[in-house]
């Protein structure tokens, strides 16, 4: 890894295969070239079991990130799809509540950063008024146990309507007003999103201006949100980074995810190359100029 570089390159976790374990993914991360990794926290029972870690093992995670010389700087909490903050139901509102609370012990235990939210009021569930409602006031008592922890919180821009453009993600970070709670967009969803409503992604990108703590860089195509390889889809990256660069932004993850491949250890190291010319070219005037 290079030393003193302007920006950081993570690596999304669920682009290695899920048999390892959360120390293997840390050094298969930096051997593939990546400065941290990305954890995360989805609705799955194996994945939300994380928030309960013994202490022993964060002791053991937090041993192996200093030996190894790689962290674990954010966390992708999207286990609230399945428990949503803005549920109708108070016995799923304090369930989720619990999930962010222990979700944020978890990251201050780790030093890691940021937790990317998931931009939803409910998901399973159709949303209303009354979700929105509920979501913005258990938003507000996240946030405050956030900034207890010294834990910033981001949305992810989404691709549903309910939270899929920074404009949108903005108007829950003016109401809960608090320092701890901003934008982590994906800057691939943001262009199927700039598609629907005839926008510009960096357009929308500048109304989280003094907002945004971080970025997911993750190739689309128009409709589809997932598995797309880099280099195949529409997502602007370097147009994108060298508005995210100005506007202070120096997180940045590369999402993608393991399918299958048997060539998996060769796919995190081609991600690598391809996102690091662009963000070399952004930071240093090097790289590919595509």
């Amino acid at each position: 890894m290079v030393k003193n570089r302007r920006y950081q390159l993570g690596l999304y976790e669920k682009a290695i295969p899920n048999d390892q374990s959360i120390i293997e993914k840390l050094k298969l991360a930096k051997e593939s070239g990546f400065d941290y990794l990305e954890l995360s926290i989805d609705e799955t029972d194996e994945k939300l079991r994380r928030i309960d870690m013994p202490q022993s093992e964060r002791e053991a995670l937090l041993d192996a990130m200093i030996h190894l010389d790689m962290r674990i700087n954010s966390i992708c909490l999207s286990g609230h799809r399945k428990y949503p903050l803005g549920h109708k139901d108070t016995e799923m509102q304090a369930k989720s509540l619990e999930i962010m609370l222990k979700a944020i012990k978890l990251a201050s235990d780790l030093g890691v950063r940021v937790i990317q939210l998931a931009g939803y009021d409910v998901y399973y569930e159709q949303g209303d008024a009354k979700t929105k409602e509920i979501f913005i006031q258990n938003l507000k008592e996240a946030a405050q146990m956030a900034s207890y922890y010294g834990v910033l919180l981001g949305f992810e821009t989404m691709e549903t309507s309910f939270m899929d453009t920074v404009e949108k993600s903005m108007e829950y970070v003016r109401l809960v007003d608090n320092p701890y709670l901003g934008v982590y967009p994906d800057i691939g969803n943001l262009k199927n999103a700039s598609l629907l409503y005839h926008g510009d992604v960096n357009t929308d990108l500048l109304t989280g201006k003094g907002h945004i703590v971080a970025a997911h860089l993750k190739e689309t195509i128009p409709g589809h949100y997932r598995e797309i390889p880099f280099g195949t889809g529409h997502t602007e990256f370097k147009h994108n980074i060298e508005l995210l660069k100005d506007m202070g932004v120096r997180l940045f993850v590369g999402e993608f995810w393991y399918t299958g491949s048997h060539t998996w250890k060769e796919d995190l190291k081609e991600a690598n190359t391809f996102l690091r010319e662009k963000l070399d070219h952004v930071f240093y005037g090097q790289g590919d100029r595509m």
